[in-house]
Parts: structure tokens; sequence; C-alpha cells
């Protein structure tokens, strides 16, 4: 069965990195449109990045610059390198694949397409 699965997560300083790991089964993310989301208590989840298959990218406004998705050389792990930790980052982070492409491409900036979500990982920023 095909799936993803994030690692990663943990605590940070305001400033500070974290990278986080979305590593797939049963598929490569070179065939796949995929996204990382992000979901703070009480809040929307919200797209953080939208990646396509061949590599074009789409960030939200509120990480350009400060955060980069990238592919691993296995090409069934996708990273999330996060430089310049804010407060506001803190959220349960997502890796969602099999999107259609639309989803990805920052029209939205909501969770939108479905696919396949793994279970979430904790990034909790403090000062």
């Amino acid at each position: 069965v095909a799936r993803v699965e994030e690692s990663g997560g943990g605590s940070a300083q305001v400033g500070g990195s974290l990278t986080l790991s979305c590593t797939s089964s049963g598929f490569i993310f070179d065939e796949s449109d995929m996204a990382w989301w992000r979901q703070a208590p009480g809040k929307e989840c919200e797209m953080v990045v939208g990646r396509t298959g061949n590599g074009q990218t789409f960030y939200a406004d509120s990480v350009k610059g400060r955060f980069t998705v990238s592919q691993g050389k296995r090409k069934n792990t996708v990273f999330l390198q996060m430089n310049d930790l804010k407060l506001e980052d803190t959220a349960v982070y997502y890796c969602a694949a099999d999107l259609p492409r639309w989803a990805v491409t920052g029209e939205f900036t909501t969770c939108q397409g479905g696919g396949r979500r793994g279970q979430g990982t904790q990034v909790t920023v403090s000062s």
C-alpha cells in the first residue's frame, strides 16, 4: 500500500532550524505532486509548500526565504529544511502526496486535494 511518513519534528528556539523528512513507500516523488501542510491548534490547515513531480516549488508567503523543500538522493524522500523559525511556525506538519496539480501550485493556501497524508510530526518553536 502506498503511503508516506514524516519524521524530524521536535523543538527549536526562535531563529533556530529543523529539518523534516517525508519518506514514501510504494512510489517515488518523481511521480507524485506533493505538499507540506501544517496545522496549528485552532487554525485551518495551510499549505507550506507545494512541489510537483518534476521539481517545481510553490511556497507560502509566510515561509518564503526561510523554508526549502528538496528531494533526497533516494527518490522516495523529500526534506523540508526550516530556518529562522518563528513562534508562528509551531504546528503539526504533514506530508501529503498524490495530490492533483492544482492543489500544489499555490492557488490555494489551505490543504486541498486529498491524496495520501502521513500522521504528522509536531514542530514547537519557543522563545
